[in-house]
């Protein structure tokens, strides 16, 4: 069972099934709607997946044809993105709760990815905080 949430708590979830595949998306529109390089997802099977509070709160737009991104209305987190015709829940892997501890499979999209961003360079790694410019 993975269990997930928003970040102000009040939307939650339960997908009845095993960590699957994680892929960082670099497409322009999972850019745009994340606000970062790329966004985290983990692909399961629609039948899989139910709301167990908050559903009152979602909000959902249509960035693609037949792909309805789901966010909470007060906090603003994206939590899943829906494709009916796929059968395809995605869930967004910043809001997962359950511990997963496998890592990312693939990189895809990545003819749309951010130019400052490579995904191959390394750069510091920082515990908490802020590096000053």
């Amino acid at each position: 069972m993975i269990y997930g949430s928003c970040l102000c708590g009040s939307v939650t979830y339960e997908a009845d099934c095993d960590p699957g595949l994680i892929l960082h998306c670099h497409c322009q529109t999972c850019r745009k709607a994340h606000s970062a390089a790329f966004s985290s997802v983990m692909p399961i099977a629609f039948d899989a997946f139910k709301w167990t509070s908050g559903e009152d709160l979602l909000s959902h737009f249509e960035s693609s044809p037949g792909k309805e991104r789901y966010f909470c209305s007060r906090c603003g987190s994206q939590l899943i993105a829906e494709r009916r015709s796929a059968n395809m829940i995605m869930l967004r892997m910043g809001c997962v709760d359950t511990e997963i501890t496998q890592r990312p499979d693939a990189h895809i999209w990545r003819s749309d990815g951010a130019p400052w961003y490579d995904p191959d360079h390394d750069i510091r790694q920082l515990a908490e905080g802020y590096v000053k410019a």
